[in-house]
């Protein structure tokens, strides 16, 4: 099928409430798919970034949670297509509780595969992380690149990857592996290095980093969610664990002076140690080879660099109040 149009074709995307989940259910929505959004389960009933979404009355909203199988499976009954988002992803938290990382992204991805096979699923995209490769051995990274656990959370991703793998080895369930390398863009939290630049800058402030000679393959979430869609629909894919990145690199540094040029700033920055990883866990560098994306999906990414971070600059000006500039979110 095309991965244009999606007519009729019944999907979940599962962390739906999140930044990049968001995006691709609004995506689906607009390519005429029957969006069903899997959000994590609240007292207070929120949908997360959905609740703000103009699309959310055209999805079918399950709340749950992916370490309680039971909820997976109404969720699950009549898909096509299933995109797993949902994990825990924020890096420095990790360090504070591995075990939470576990139980959601390998025990949760191992729940979400079985659910999709014993409802009869026609393709499962997971999703991956560059973090699994930890500091470049070599560049541009392919997919044969080895797989390091430099944090608990890239730890728990490559145990989710070979979930995912063994699961299409052993029950032969159609598995696609997606690797997205730095997605950026609106509603991304401060715990990413883009916004917690850009709303230090909106608020005053001067920008506090950690370390800045790390270097980072970053893509806009447009582009990501797009590379979502076609992972659904090439059947070439499946089976395969596939690269997203637009195959250039930038320094932390860098990136922060290129920020606030764009925003009319002299470029700065003062070193804050709370942020910094500890010195074995920092992935030092992250250069994608995207030559499978193109080959298998026929994906590329539509936006620079600098039309992703105008963007993301106008987007998070708007809606400043929705973050605490200056406070290292962990």
């Amino acid at each position: 099928m095309s991965s244009l149009d999606w007519t009729g074709r019944s999907v979940l995307v599962t962390g739906a409430a999140g930044f990049i989940g968001s995006h691709l259910a609004e995506a689906l929505v607009r390519r005429g798919a029957k969006v069903r959004a899997f959000v994590r389960y609240t007292s207070a009933g929120r949908w997360g970034w959905l609740d703000d979404s103009e699309l959310s009355d055209q999805m079918a909203v399950f709340a749950g949670d992916i370490r309680d199988p039971e909820t997976l499976v109404p969720a699950m009954a009549g898909v096509d297509v299933v995109f797993h988002l949902a994990a825990l992803i924020a890096i420095p938290y990790s360090y504070v509780t591995p075990l939470a990382y576990v139980r959601t992204n390998v025990e949760g991805t191992t729940n979400v595969l079985e659910a999709a096979q014993a409802a009869g699923v026609r393709r499962v995209v997971h999703t991956s992380t560059s973090e699994v490769y930890g500091t470049a051995q070599s560049v541009p990274i392919t997919e044969a690149h080895p797989l390091v656990g430099q944090s608990p959370y890239s730890a728990s991703k490559i145990g989710a990857d070979k979930i995912a793998e063994s699961f299409f080895a052993a029950y032969e369930t159609p598995v696609v592996i997606l690797r997205p390398f730095n997605t950026f863009g609106p509603r991304q939290s401060a715990r990413a290095v883009i916004p917690t630049i850009i709303t230090q800058l909106l608020a005053g402030q001067a920008v506090r980093l950690g370390a800045t000679a790390p270097t980072r393959d970053l893509t806009f979430a447009a582009d990501t969610a797009d590379g979502f869609i076609a992972a659904g629909a090439a059947d070439a894919a499946v089976g395969r664990t596939i690269n997203l990145g637009v195959g250039q690199e930038i320094s932390i540094g860098d990136l922060n002076d290129r920020i606030h040029r764009l925003m009319g700033k002299e470029p700065a920055v003062e070193h804050d140690a709370q942020r910094d990883r500890p010195p074995a866990s920092e992935v030092e560098r992250l250069l994608s080879d995207n030559a499978l994306a193109r080959e298998l999906l026929g994906w590329e990414p539509r936006h620079t660099l600098d039309e992703g971070l105008e963007a993301t600059i106008e987007w998070l000006a708007r809606h400043l109040d929705r973050y605490r500039p200056g406070t290292y979110q962990v």
